[in-house]
């Protein structure tokens, strides 16, 4: 009786602590990525999005143009292809563009587009669900891969810190993410989505890093801290946060850029 009553309790101790544990994210492959012509991209939502709205593919704003160092890009009519790509990396099929919602190199470097199709029409042809952006601020020292569509790579490795400004030629990217090491990105991982392996989010988007060690000069960005003190740091590579990007987007992911704490910079009048 004492036993089988032990027994019972120790069944249910079990029972609640798998009930317990937190859900953990699906391993990172090529889910979600996309290939285009010249960089990489992915297949993104926002926590708000809805199976019938229009899916976005998110890349870098270098990968539509090298931009003026303030020029914004806002809903202009594209047809830009994109090869989806199959969790293995195979190609799945190709995406199309119906808009250019979004794309500037000025305090960021990022390119949306909203497709022809909807979230709900890719899941059902391709079996392949987009990435979800996170709304929150990427941790220093947390574990991320860096996802290329175009070279079908992984890189990991872990966000080292954070750069203040980041200056490259005649851009000024702000509180850019610093890589360590080991995600060694090269050209054509440029817009590759920068996701966190314990959420399984997309928190940045991939866009430079420091080839030769010259300083603040086209493929060689320079970290400017808050007091002006210039550090170069030859072979590191960088991305840009996302987390903000959310809060631009309202039902039907229809951009706009008036919405409460949308904080993407505005075309200047």
């Amino acid at each position: 009786m004492a036993r089988r009553l032990v027994g019972s309790l120790l069944t249910a101790v079990v029972a609640l602590a798998v009930c317990a544990a937190p859900a953990q994210a699906a391993p990172i492959d090529f889910t979600g990525i996309v290939a285009l012509n010249n960089c990489s991209g992915s297949l993104v939502r926002t926590p708000k999005s809805a199976p019938g709205d229009r899916a976005l593919v998110m890349s870098n704003g270098h990968c539509v143009k090298f931009m003026g160092a303030n020029e914004v890009i806002v809903n202009q009519a594209s047809s830009r292809t994109f090869t989806l790509l199959t969790p293995t990396g195979g190609s799945a099929g190709t995406l199309r563009a119906a808009r250019l919602a979004y794309a500037t190199m000025s305090g960021t470097d990022v390119s949306l587009y909203q497709l022809n199709t909807t979230y709900a029409q890719i899941e059902q042809q391709y079996k392949i669900r987009a990435l979800e952006l996170s709304t929150t601020h990427p941790v220093a020292g947390s574990d991320i891969k860096v996802v290329s569509g175009y070279w079908k790579r992984i890189y990991t490795c872990k966000v080292d810190g954070f750069a203040y400004q980041l200056k490259e030629a005649q851009w000024t990217w702000k509180d850019s993410i610093r890589y360590t090491q080991s995600c060694n990105t090269i050209g054509g991982t440029s817009g590759s989505p920068v996701v966190d392996v314990a959420g399984g989010k997309v928190v940045g988007v991939n866009n430079t890093g420091n080839e030769s060690g010259e300083r603040c000069t086209l493929n060689n960005p320079c970290e400017v801290d808050q007091s002006g003190a210039v550090t170069v740091r030859k072979g590191t590579n960088y991305g840009q946060e996302t987390f903000h990007i959310s809060a631009c987007f309202g039902p039907g992911t229809t951009l706009n850029l008036s919405l409460p704490g949308c904080t993407l910079p505005k075309p200047q009048s």
